[in-house]
């Protein structure tokens, strides 16, 4: 109808003319015609494709993600490996080749919630600063075992881990016994003067033999809001990291071999699990980067 010319004018009506009295928008007229031509192309950015083709690359991010000790990294971590590789690509060419080829991690969409009562950030700038903890259970054959962790909140490095069939609060204390023998060389009173220690409300970190071994150290307990699991993150992600290169895909007969796993994923967690906000750099370098500077400074 748009294109039929007007008696009159001996000119075509026009679609914005047609929609104005029929009623219709013209994006609808527009959706329709591009429904009918068929599907549209997936979008290429203009310009040289590089040495590499997208099948190639497809290829070697399969083989990369393939020989990775982790599961569920996503395409920016692929996008940093890639380079230590000495592929040059962009992130989101990477994104593209890993979504038309399935490589993508799955992700589970949010759920909408109310005013934070946490707002701010709980990474530091230097380690040894704030340290988080926090517990959670794996089903072994001995019945179901505790896991106890320390993070560091800026290297996001391990610094202790333990597994126990006991979820008591003594249990808990031994990841952080083990991350003050790691940092600090020896256990002993005052040793850790001027840290902080974030954990949540659980009843084991809220009693008073928990608490009290902490003052003992010279920490500061340092609880996350409630109801807002976001103030203990760097435990929480860790955590989760743990869960889905470990605790979800392995299974143990016994709580000895729980802990040796868990020890065994330490070591490659600290020496190979990429930290974006560090520049795509594993915990344990961040550790000895300040270590060197300080030592220099001194």
């Amino acid at each position: 109808m748009s294109r039929t010319h007007s008696p009159s004018a001996t000119r075509p009506y026009g679609l914005a003319r047609v929609c104005r009295v029929w009623r219709c928008g013209r994006s609808t007229v527009y959706r329709h015609r591009q429904s009918e031509a068929g599907p549209t192309p997936p979008y290429r950015r203009p310009g040289p494709q590089g040495p590499m083709s997208d099948a190639a690359l497809a290829e070697r991010i399969a083989r990369l993600l393939t020989d990775s000790p982790f599961h569920g990294e996503g395409y920016r971590k692929v996008w940093a490996r890639l380079r230590y590789a000495g592929v040059r690509t962009s992130p989101r060419r990477v994104l593209r080749v890993m979504r038309e080829q399935g490589l993508l991690v799955h992700q589970r969409p949010g759920s909408p919630r109310g005013p934070r009562a946490h707002d701010g950030t709980i990474t530091c700038k230097t380690v040894d600063e704030m340290w988080g903890t926090d517990m959670t259970a794996v089903a072994t054959g001995e019945g179901q075992a505790a896991v106890f962790i320390a993070v560091d909140h800026c290297s996001a490095e391990c610094l202790g881990v333990h597994a126990s069939l006991s979820a008591s609060r003594y249990e808990a204390l031994e990841p952080v016994r083990q991350a003050v023998r790691h940092s600090f060389g020896v256990f002993g009173q005052q040793v850790a003067s001027g840290l902080k220690i974030r954990h949540d409300h659980g009843s084991q970190y809220m009693s008073r033999d928990f608490q009290k071994e902490l003052a003992f150290i010279g920490a500061e307990s340092s609880p996350a809001f409630v109801r807002a699991p976001e103030g203990n993150g760097c435990a929480e992600r860790f955590i989760r990291t743990l869960k889905e290169n470990l605790l979800w895909v392995r299974w143990f007969e016994t709580i000895e071999d729980l802990r040796n796993a868990l020890l065994e994923f330490q070591r490659t967690y600290n020496e190979h699990w990429l930290i974006e906000r560090h520049g795509h750099r594993p915990p344990a370098d961040i550790r000895r980067d300040q270590s060197l500077n300080t030592q220099l400074a001194a």
